[in-house]
């Protein structure tokens, strides 16, 4: 076994990776980029050395800087994670020229897998289903037009490298096609540095169905079973499950021999994932699952299947890249009970889900059995640099129903704070009927978005609750200072305040009384309700509110105040009365950055006019590519940014001016 191993790779994963290499007693290397310097994985490793800037160009993705590590702290092994270099052929060849042992399938496995077309065509040849589309080397846009025309429409267009969605795009008619297309390129050039790309049939009622396997030195595969993947938005997993839902013992054997065949086809060793999408129009059926991809790596939703059979898959990397047979055959491995895994991001649903950047104030996950996987703590930031995951909640059960209400009652008992998260939209994800019923498809989010993200109006005890701390009703009046320590109270009268708040459904303005030490009168214009802070906590308190106690956790900043009250997250925006926003600025007239990126391309130029929605901008940021559209009719009077600008959050980048009439 080996001695000491290093960890290509960041954040939850490095982490989870020390954690099984501690209790095999393995020495760990961690790695990391200026963007990482005091990052968990760092604090947790035996070692850790530097790689260099914050772009993942010039540190994770650094095969000579990785390598130069390895060299220089002794290090056995090197395990990729996921994600960076983890399917990378090249870095997989230049771990073991160097020497090392790459804990992972050997280099010509990855190659053979990781051209999406060219691992098609040869699973057709071995006898796996595929799903219909064009799979070849062409990559002139007027003949893959013409073959998107013959597969029909709808399509999709992949990346045939790489994988998570990015590069991907469905194409709904032909009139689509080219700015699909020239989308899905420049999404996969960035993210995989290879803008080649496959078609496919876009199955109507799909479900996305992956077996684990795992195969040897020995000649030995085995599979771990199925995972259901199908709770998808942008082609990314939200929420997963194992087993699958419905599946029975027929499919199962059907989907299993055939995810071991194509492990077998190409002499698999160590971890993979066969993914295959299933038509489910006519319900789970043998004859109609196909071969998607297979990812030469661990998958992110690992945690599912360590759960329902007992395995701990990375040591089992550990062990079968030290050369040691598969700990179990398969007829020793047996499913026991139910997992889900839920993906939490610091993402704005509200905002079609776009990434959020910035520091997590408090972060508070239930115990009792919750497994969770994070890379990250209270106070660390979740950076533009690298993906918003925030951490994996994991719960097992005995059956799916008691699974299921582990996952709801988990994600509701977690607290978040100081940036946006996807906390809420999980919550209510995972109590959607055709969800909670076991019939989930890639389109499901897709179909209920407005019920899955509807705005609901903050309850009266939250805007009663923000209204008293907005006011720092929450600070510790514990100084030498004797006024001070009376908080808000003063002598000959009850102490007033007018207190306005601005939310996502309008704004409330509320009249605020104190009636004594931490109790609070606060009228909102209906009724008085009233407000006693109990007791104080690190990151929030105790509150009873109009006769009732709730927990509170709270995050204040200068412009607005976060908080949890619950199992709900509120964020209620705090407006300075001197700071009175333009005429200009109220009507639209200025496109900003939604958040810290790269300005890819400009699509407009001064002079032109553009209709409300018009594509004017693309930027990349958080591994992801954003349009940004006119906010409503006009005339581009500026663009203030370039493309290959990099720009903050809030940043000018058009100005747009009326039609005149």
């Amino acid at each position: 076994m080996f001695q000491k191993i290093l960890i290509a790779n960041r954040g939850e994963i490095a982490c989870r990776i020390i954690r099984t290499a501690r209790r095999m007693g393995i020495s760990t290397v961690a790695v990391y980029s200026d963007a990482d310097v005091g990052a968990l994985h760092v604090n947790m490793a035996d070692e850790a050395v530097r790689l260099g800037p914050a772009a993942a160009q010039e540190s994770y993705l650094s095969i000579e800087r990785i390598i130069a590590a390895a060299q220089r702290t002794g290090a056995d092994a090197i395990h990729p994670g996921y994600g960076f270099l983890s399917e990378n052929a090249d870095f997989a060849e230049a771990v073991e020229a160097a020497g090392f042992v790459f804990i992972g399938p050997q280099p010509a496995s990855i190659r053979a897998m990781g051209l999406k077309d060219a691992a098609k065509a040869l699973m057709e040849q071995s006898g796996v289903p595929v799903v219909p589309g064009y799979h070849g080397d062409e990559r002139d846009g007027g003949f893959l037009a013409d073959q998107a025309t013959l597969i029909g429409y709808p399509i999709l267009i992949k990346a045939r490298a790489g994988g998570g969605g990015r590069g991907m795009r469905r194409v709904e008619s032909e009139e689509d096609f080219a700015d699909a297309l020239d989308a899905a390129r420049r999404e996969a050039r960035a993210a995989f540095g290879d803008d080649g790309v496959l078609l496919e049939r876009c199955l109507l009622q799909p479900r996305h169905i992956e077996v684990q396997i795992f195969g040897d030195r020995h000649g030995n595969v085995v599979h771990l079973f199925e995972r259901d993947c199908s709770l998808q938005r942008r082609h990314q997993k939200v929420i997963e499950e194992a087993p699958a839902p419905g599946m029975t013992a027929e499919m199962r054997r059907a989907m299993g021999d055939a995810a071991v065949r194509a492990a077998r086809t190409i002499g698999y060793r160590g971890a993979g994932t066969v993914e295959f999408i299933v038509d489910v129009s006519n319900g789970l059926l043998p004859d109609r699952f196909y071969f998607m991809e297979m990812n030469t790596r661990l998958q992110v939703e690992h945690p599912i299947t360590e759960a329902i059979t007992g395995v701990d898959l990375v040591e089992w990397q550990l062990r079968i890249a030290a050369g040691e047979p598969l700990p179990k055959k398969q007829s020793e491995l047996e499913i026991d009970g139910w997992a889900f895994e839920a993906r939490v991001y610091a993402e704005d649903v509200a905002k079609a889900f776009m990434p959020a950047a910035g520091t997590i104030a408090q972060m508070h996950f239930p115990g009792d059995g919750v497994r969770i996987d994070a890379g990250v703590r209270s106070g660390d930031t979740i950076s533009t640099h690298y993906d918003p995951l925030i951490a994996k909640l994991t719960v097992h059960g005995p059956n799916r129903a008691a699974a299921l209400s582990r996952l709801t009652k988990a994600l509701r008992a977690s607290d978040i704070t100081g940036l946006t998260t996807n906390l809420d939209f999980l919550a209510r994800l995972s109590v959607q009927d055709e969800f909670v019923a076991g019939h989930p498809d890639t389109g499901l989010i897709d179909r209920n978005i407005d019920l899955l993200t509807a705005f609901a109006p903050p309850a009266d005890t939250a805007i009663a609750i923000a209204a008293v701390l907005s006011l720092g009703a929450l600070d510790r009046h514990r100084g030498s200072n004797p006024w001070e320590t009376l908080g808000h109270w003063q002598l000959w009268s009850d102490m007033q305040r007018i207190v306005t708040l601005e939310h996502d459904g309008g704004s409330a303005s509320l009249r605020i009384a104190a009636r004594g030490f931490d109790f609070f009168a606060v009228h909102d214009g209906r009724r008085v309700i009233p407000v006693k802070i109990v007791s104080r906590v690190e990151g929030g308190c105790r509150a009873e509110v109009d006769g009732r106690q709730v927990e509170v956790t709270a995050n204040h900043m200068p412009d607005r105040l976060m908080l949890r009250v619950d199992s709900r997250t509120y964020v209620f925006h705090l407006p300075d009365p001197l700071n009175v926003a333009t005429e200009e600025t109220s009507a639209g007239s200025r496109l900003m950055a939604p958040m810290p990126g790269f300005v890819k391309i400009v699509r407009t130029q001064a002079g032109d006019t553009v209709l409300r929605n018009a594509p004017l901008v693309v930027m990349e940021a958080m591994k992801m590519e954003l349009t940004l559209v006119a906010p409503r009719d006009g005339v581009i009077e500026a663009i203030e940014v370039t493309e290959g600008q990099q720009v903050d959050e809030g940043a000018l980048l058009v100005i747009l001016k009326p039609v005149e009439a």
